[in-house]
């Protein structure tokens, strides 16, 4: 998942709640194993649809359209190389905090959420295709994205989408560890060189800052295809610094190396919602998965994904339909 546009002033009220996850590396996912998929489509699946449906109301199921009803998958297109989000376990299987909530969603809709791999700045272009019915990667929602906007340019490139928000993130800046150059916030960054993944709001953030940059100082920034990568790259030594949605860098600092390898330097900013994006027209679809997550929050599988994960000050009280700015 992204991440993944600058919205500063709006996102300022979120920040000190999403940063309440960091506390000196013990923020995250001390329960990091397999997930359980269970993703049956039965009539047994249907009956858990009770948290989102009272007497008389369609049922989210209900909202489906057709085509995926008879069909009884749901295919995702992901990033799975953004830790703790999605990312592949030893044994090749799809975990993390977005798997675990679309097994959720996939019950109260009886059907079967297939998550299939892709770099992150190809996900929209997979949903206006067809290719995925769904974007779930960490995905930052912003009106650029939802109005089909070139965040660089601000000239319209694509139809935009709709999203579904469901989680709240900030966006961090790391380095070596014990090596932080005098880093602390985004514009001691001039001069110096950050790894990040292409497209990100980390990405637009590196780009908006070296436009500030005086003297001629601006910032060298890599992007590359995922933020693996990225990582890569800085534990070389080959950048000054990355920069990755909070929950992604804390894991990191938490796992790369035991712990060794990098820290979190200043405060996190740009705190905003990761929504499930669909492509413009799919109004029924929208409407269904958001009834879903509404549903998994109401009956508490949403809060059971999200403390798994260690990432609770991210959660949200109920699913918004395009409220990123």
């Amino acid at each position: 998942m992204t991440a993944r546009s600058t919205r500063r002033t709006a996102a300022k009220s979120r920040i000190a709640a999403v940063g309440a996850i960091a506390v000196a590396g013990t923020m995250l996912l001390t329960a990091c194993g397999d997930q359980t998929k269970n993703n049956d489509s039965s009539g047994s699946a249907k009956t858990e649809t009770s948290a989102g449906a009272s007497a008389g109301t369609s049922s989210p199921a209900d909202l489906l359209p057709a085509e995926i009803k008879s069909k009884g998958v749901i295919k995702v297109g992901s990033d799975i190389a953004y830790p703790p989000v999605e990312f592949k376990d030893k044994s090749g299987k799809t975990v993390g905090i977005d798997p675990d909530l679309a097994d959720a969603l996939g019950k109260e809709l009886g059907v079967e959420f297939q998550f299939e791999n892709g770099t992150f700045d190809t996900l929209i272009t997979g949903l206006r295709s067809k290719r995925y019915d769904l974007a779930m990667s960490a995905m930052t929602d912003t009106k650029d994205r939802q109005e089909g906007i070139d965040p660089e340019t601000k000239k319209k490139v694509g139809e935009g989408v709709d999203f579904i928000d469901y989680f709240t993130a900030g966006v961090s800046i790391y380095t070596k560890k014990g090596d932080d150059q005098g880093i602390k916030t985004w514009s001691d960054l001039c001069g110096k060189k950050i790894a990040v993944q292409r497209n990100t709001v980390s990405h637009d953030l590196a780009k908006a800052e070296s436009k500030k940059c005086s003297g001629g100082k601006k910032i060298a920034i890599e992007p590359y295809d995922n933020d693996l990568e990225a990582q890569t790259r800085l534990r070389s030594g080959g950048a000054d610094a990355g920069s990755s949605d909070f929950p992604v860098a804390a894991y990191a600092v938490k796992t790369s190396g035991g712990g060794k390898d990098f820290q979190i330097v200043g405060d996190q900013v740009e705190a905003a919602p990761y929504g499930i994006a669909v492509a413009k027209g799919n109004d029924q679809l929208t409407k269904a998965v958001k009834a879903a997550m509404d549903a998994i929050i109401k009956s508490g599988e949403y809060e059971k994904v999200i403390a798994k994960w260690g990432v609770e000050a991210g959660a949200v009280t109920e699913a918004k339909v395009n409220g990123g700015s």
